[in-house]
């Protein structure tokens, strides 16, 4: 029969918010585990980060074994497998993950983020590293004297990864379903603008990739023909077209789902519709503005929410152990 364990805190997630929330839940000196099998979240795959207050200038990867690196000098362990099961017994959450573990939490803090979204073609997955990727800032420089890559997207990722690539390859396709860029930050745009070797195709989708089992991708189809030709010549294929939150465990708790945004709603402590859960990060509808210091922000309070509710259920079972929390303003 499987131990089931016992801590006060189980938060999910490897993020900049998850690891913020271990950061604060270890100070609090309440007992804490981080599951989840994917290191550092988006920040860790998204090259250089230049807005990190305190950091002017950092990559992403390094920036998050900052993050874990503090935490695991708490003494906070990480079980390297995702959480699949989330069921309320009483004051506790019975957790199961991925790898059979099974863990009971006072509290649970979500901080899963999103998954990217794919363009669900044939061969697409096939071809997953094999001329198709979905991260521009991991992948660009393997393409370096390469004839042509694309990539499709609107938003500030797109821009980026298409910027990025045009120092590798000769020539960039960035390819977006909409007539115009709304999304993207002006300085963003003001770059591509000046980066002549990158080709806006506005109006257009990917309708078909092209290439072998042998090679992968060598080539692509586009809906809307591009100087007379509906087929281009690629040696990469890279899809930056946002990202969708990972609901599976918000569904499986009944949390409520903001309709607008598809969303985890939460308040300002970053409560959920569910007593003793918490989310925290990409994952949630309490900010528009998606970034390392948003999410890193939002684990903290979550932290804070969660622990306050952690000494509830300990006064009111009787408790003797009740910690004081560390002074987190030092």
């Amino acid at each position: 029969m499987t131990e089931t364990k016992q801590v006060d805190v189980l938060i999910a997630g490897q993020g900049a918010a998850a690891f913020a929330a271990g950061l604060y839940s270890a100070r609090y000196q309440v007992s804490t585990v981080i599951v989840g099998e994917q290191f550092g979240g988006e920040t860790a795959i998204g090259g250089t980060i230049e807005n990190y207050p305190g950091q002017p200038d950092i990559d992403g990867f390094d920036l998050m074994m900052k993050f874990k690196e503090q935490v695991d000098n708490l003494d906070t362990p990480t079980e390297y497998s995702n959480l699949v099961s989330v069921e309320k017994k009483g004051d506790a959450f019975h957790c199961v993950l991925e790898n059979g573990t099974e863990i009971e939490a006072i509290t649970v803090i979500l901080a899963v983020g999103r998954e990217r979204r794919k363009l669900h073609l044939p061969k697409e997955e096939e071809w997953t590293g094999r001329g198709v990727s979905y991260c521009s800032t991991c992948d660009a420089p393997l393409y370096r004297n390469k004839a042509a890559a694309a990539v499709v997207g609107g938003g500030n990722a797109a821009v980026e990864g298409a910027v990025l690539l045009a120092k590798y390859a000769e020539t960039v396709y960035l390819i977006y379903r909409r007539g115009e860029f709304t999304r993207p930050e002006p300085i963003l745009l003001k770059v591509l603008d000046q980066t002549q070797n990158v080709k806006v195709l506005f109006n257009t989708e990917v309708s078909e990739l092209i290439g072998s089992d042998d090679s992968g991708l060598t080539a692509i189809r586009v809906n809307n023909p591009w100087e007379g030709k509906d087929v281009l010549e690629v040696d990469g294929l890279f899809v930056e077209a946002g990202a969708d939150p990972r609901l599976d465990i918000p569904n499986q708790l009944g949390l409520e789902i903001n309709q607008d945004t598809g969303e985890v709603h939460v308040d300002k402590g970053l409560n959920t519709s569910v007593e003793g859960v918490y989310a925290a990060g990409d994952l949630t509808d309490g900010t528009e503005l998606k970034q390392t210091i948003t999410a890193a922000a939002q684990g903290a309070i979550a932290a804070l929410s969660s622990y306050q509710h952690i000494m509830e259920v300990k006064a009111e079972r009787g408790d003797s152990n009740i910690s004081q929390p560390a002074a987190v303003g030092d």
